[in-house]
């Protein structure tokens, strides 16, 4: 299911067909190096106090395209101690990483929860190419945004640094393919046998409960 560095690539150039999401059909128990890995060594999070699940994501992987509502809506259930973050990845590229600044530029602007999945809309189902800050502006500014302002944040020092941060990320996590979800800095979603974007939401909430879990250390 995930999209991998090479298949991303080809990406670009034309999108791969999405999955059909069904009803979760995983068995209780999960099987490490199936189900999940374990990251090693363990990463911290930004709150010691929660559990910090990410989403590392491009809106250029057609799978992130499928998952995004999914995960949006499963993120605002959680719970007060379960913290979810996305992580917009490079993988070193030109072209990622200015998705990678659009998505942080739209953040920055408060216009991400309007244009987040027409982000994704736009570059799967009506082919725009936002792969350039030019077409990137040119996109925005025809959704209603303030072009010059937008462009300050898509150009800013802060969003440069949030992206080499995410670069830093990808390296200490070992992200190799996308969509990719990590639990409390200790496990990596896989779902090698998953049939649906509902089964990686439903092996992530079993290891949410097994990091909550008194003496479990992974």
């Amino acid at each position: 299911m995930p999209l991998s560095r090479r298949h991303f690539n080809l990406t670009l150039v034309g999108g791969l067909g999405a999955l059909t999401v069904s009803p979760p059909t995983l068995a209780n128990a999960l099987v490490e190096g199936h189900d999940w890995r374990p990251i090693d060594p363990p990463q911290p999070g930004d709150d010691p106090d929660k559990i910090e699940v990410l989403e590392f994501f491009s809106y250029g992987c057609p799978h992130c395209r499928h998952l995004n509502p999914l995960i949006k809506a499963w993120g605002e259930r959680q719970p007060e101690d379960v913290a979810f973050r996305r992580v917009p990845v490079t993988f070193g590229r030109t072209a990622w990483a200015n998705l990678a600044r659009l998505y942080y530029a739209l953040e920055a602007s408060e216009a991400l929860p309007r244009l987040d999945q027409k982000v994704f809309e736009a570059l799967h189902d009506e082919r725009h190419r936002l792969y350039t800050p030019e077409a990137i502006l040119d996109w925005v500014e025809a959704q209603g945004v303030e072009r010059d302002r937008f462009a300050a944040f898509f150009d800013g020092f802060d969003i440069q640094a949030k992206i080499a941060r995410s670069d830093r990320l990808v390296q200490r996590y070992r992200i190799r393919a996308v969509p990719r979800i990590t639990v409390a800095g200790r496990y990596a979603v896989l779902g090698q046998g998953a049939s649906s974007y509902r089964d990686l939401l439903e092996i992530t909430d079993t290891l949410i409960a097994q990091a909550r879990a008194p003496g479990r250390d992974g």
